[in-house]
């Protein structure tokens, strides 16, 4: 006799998951519903539910859990430009994150940083370099941000037909890049054409393309309306418009702050009420406990519940919670998969990838091994706390800047070594010890930037020494504290200096532009980023990253943090000059484009144009080149960018070698937005630049394409 003609639907794993998760729902209490809807679920021991906690973190690696390879922090690996590899990363962090969450499993319930619900990708745009968030994200254009965070989806949520391997989570939706100290009651005014052309088309993407399974409403409000309970946000826009299927959660607290913090409920019932209704099915804290009573007053109903429950379960479901693990393709990854020598040798490659050569004056670099006396100065030098960045697991092993150079160098090699100052706090007391270091040195190496104790989230302590809690924004772009003087200082020595940058933010490092020979950007590299750093100034490797943001000259360059127009903003609308251009980035090698061709040179319609060149290396190393492709609207009614990034590919070539690549540009790649916030193709003409960095970097081609006939709506 089958058995399974004796279970309870919702046990019947050769049932489709929708008619198990209606039937679980059907059999549990309107208390026991309300309890399953807040991220710290309860059990119910009589129908086999077990607990489960929602809130998981995977940043740039499994967070919080212990053991886990943390590679480099979301900005960094914004800048390998490398959608390939931000995929076969996120493949290896889902694997740990399956390996972690069955051995927990087998030992009881599944509590806070255990589970497979996954609070990341955040795809917030970097429009602003003092927020301390930033660093979380993949910089400050949209399709550099699509790409990466699609990448980074799938690799987390694998392409079962059946089960997904975790569930990703697009945050923070939507219009949320700081203020860290007011974003639980700020109000971020922002236009239609603004919120359509940067602050949703990477959400966009990945709703549409990867299939993410949940979205986290953002803590602020927008135009006047909680995102949490945006009914234009989380209805209109996500369910009707993008077809979204997940679950949405609240960021931690978000709701209560729609009653404590924008005073738009007068009491924590009618917040959850509003949140639950507007389409926000999980409360990452604990404000929905007050839904009970809010249906007892009529504010909802339990069909309402039963809603939001069904998304959540269904969630539940399809990770295999409810399943055999016999059934279930990923409950057999060994616990070795766990910061194992493959995904460290993976941590060490994205950190390479993402090192950005930004100066290198009379080829100062790569530097030799066998020098005499290397001085390895400055308060990132050897700190290995630095390099983790925030969210993140603990690495079985770290390599410091000062560790990686050690290592490399000959053994014949003296390598002194000075903090020199604090990251941030004011003395000099050190400096005497680092200048009488560089003077014996033959080259000194100042590895300086940031850390947690100078931007990072509201309130974090993580990354920091005991006690000290993160100031979250920044007021300034310069160095911090004496480090600029400590730079100098050791300059007048008039030895050759290299600046490594550790940090997650774009810094005006004016005067290190104008006096330094060689300056490496770094970002908060990883478990063995100070491998990686050892590598690129000695040549076992070529930089090839790209800046993923702008450095900008000054603070003053730009409109007020709390301003969230466009306007003035990243290198789409920013009109003044930089210090380092978004895309920009070195190599020990030269690289030339040939043969431009495009499709065809009019349109009637919204159309797909293809793209092509051929980029030969034309130097004597091998060596990777980011071919960046943008589109620029030349006669356009509406405000719109100066001009978009629409297509990239990383290629790696040797000497002499050449690679052909086609782009294929989207009709709304061409298109503005409207007044209405429609997206239209305006008759005229339009440039599209190939090459190595924005419009006007040498050695770009450009081509142009004109636009006849009426105006075209692309949808």
């Amino acid at each position: 006799m089958d058995d399974s003609l004796n279970l309870p639907p919702y046990k019947n794993i050769d049932l489709p998951a929708e008619i198990r998760v209606e039937d679980l729902i059907s059999r549990m209490t309107l208390a026991e519903k309300i309890s399953h809807l807040v991220a710290d679920s309860a059990a119910v021991e009589r129908l086999g539910i077990p607990a489960y906690n929602w809130w998981n973190e995977a940043l740039h690696g499994v967070a919080r859990a212990g053991k886990a390879t943390v590679f480099p922090q979301a900005i960094g690996i914004a800048a390998t430009w490398n959608e390939d590899l931000v995929f076969r990363m996120a493949n290896a962090i889902s694997d740990e994150a399956r390996a972690k969450y069955h051995q927990v499993l087998r030992k009881g319930d599944i509590k806070r940083y255990q589970g497979l619900t996954f609070w990341s990708p955040n795809v917030n745009i970097f429009r602003d370099p003092r927020w301390g968030r930033g660093q979380e994200t993949y910089g400050e254009d949209p399709y550099l941000t699509a790409r990466m965070g699609v990448q980074f989806v799938r690799g987390m949520q694998g392409d079962h037909p059946q089960f997904l391997k975790t569930a990703a989570c697009a945050k923070h939706f939507a219009v949320h890049s700081g203020p860290e100290g007011e974003r639980h009651r700020f109000n971020a005014d922002v236009s239609l054409r603004d919120l359509w052309l940067t602050y949703l088309p990477a959400f966009e993407s990945l709703v549409k393309e990867a299939k993410v399974a949940g979205v986290m409403g953002a803590y602020n409000r927008i135009n006047g309306e909680a995102c949490c309970a945006n009914k234009m946000l989380l209805q209109d826009i996500l369910r009707k418009k993008w077809g979204f299927e997940g679950y949405v959660v609240s960021d931690y607290g978000a709701i209560r702050d729609i009653s404590e913090g924008h005073k738009l409920a007068d009491s924590m019932g009618e917040a959850a009420a509003m949140s639950l209704h507007a389409g926000c099915q999980l409360d990452s804290a604990d404000t929905y406990e007050f839904l009970l009573a809010a249906v007892g007053k009529g504010l909802l109903t339990e069909n309402d519940i039963d809603g939001a429950l069904t998304s959540l379960f269904a969630i539940r479901f399809n990770l295999g919670m409810f399943d055999p693990d016999n059934r279930v393709p990923f409950t057999n990854i060994p616990p070795e998969a766990i910061d194992s020598p493959a995904n460290q040798a993976l941590s060490l490659e994205v950190a390479r990838q993402s090192i950005v050569l930004l100066k290198n004056e009379n080829d100062l670099l790569p530097l030799d091994k066998n020098l005499g006396t290397i001085a390895v100065i400055g308060p990132n030098a050897n700190d290995k706390l630095v390099l983790l960045g925030n969210y993140f697991g603990r690495p079985t092993e770290t390599v410091t800047v000062l560790e990686g150079i050690r290592n490399l160098v000959s053994p014949t090699t003296e390598v002194l070594t000075a903090e020199g100052c604090d990251i941030l706090d004011p003395g000099q007391a050190g400096f005497v010890e680092a200048v009488r270091f560089a003077e014996k040195a033959d080259v000194v190496v100042m590895v300086m930037g940031l850390s947690q104790r100078v931007e990072g989230e509201e309130g974090q302590t993580e990354g920091t020494p005991e006690g000290f809690i993160s100031p979250g924004d920044r007021d300034s772009l310069d160095l911090p504290g004496e480090q600029e003087a400590l730079l100098e200082a050791v300059a007048e020595t008039g030895k050759p200096i290299v600046l490594v940058l550790l940090n997650g933010s774009s810094l005006s490092i004016n005067w290190a532009d104008q006096h330094v020979p060689a300056i490496l950007e770094a970002w908060y590299p990883g478990q063995v980023g100070g491998r990686a750093v050892a590598e690129v100034l000695f040549g076992d490797y070529n930089p090839g990253g790209r800046l993923p943001v702008t450095f900008y000259q000054s603070v003053e360059q730009l409109p007020p943090y709390e301003d969230y127009a466009m306007a003035g903003r990243t290198y789409r609308y920013f009109e003044g000059d930089v210090l380092y251009p978004f895309g920009f980035g070195l190599s020990y090698t030269t690289f030339k484009y040939h043969n431009l061709a495009h499709s065809h040179d009019r349109m009637s319609g919204p159309e797909m144009v293809r793209v092509s060149c051929a980029v030969e290396n034309t130097g004597s190393r091998t060596g990777d080149e980011v071919v960046q492709v943008y589109v620029r609207d030349e006669q356009s009614g509406f405000p719109h960018p100066r001009h978009s990034l629409v297509g990239f590919k990383r290629v790696r070539l040797a000497p002499g070698a050449f690679e052909n690549l086609m782009f294929e540009i989207h009709p709304r790649q061409f298109a503005v937005v409207n007044d209405e916030g429609e997206w239209v193709i305006e008759p005229g003409s339009f440039t599209i630049s190939i090459g190595g960095g924005q419009p006007g970097t040498e050695g770009c081609l450009s081509a142009t394409i004109e636009m006849v006939g009426e105006p075209a709506l692309v949808v």
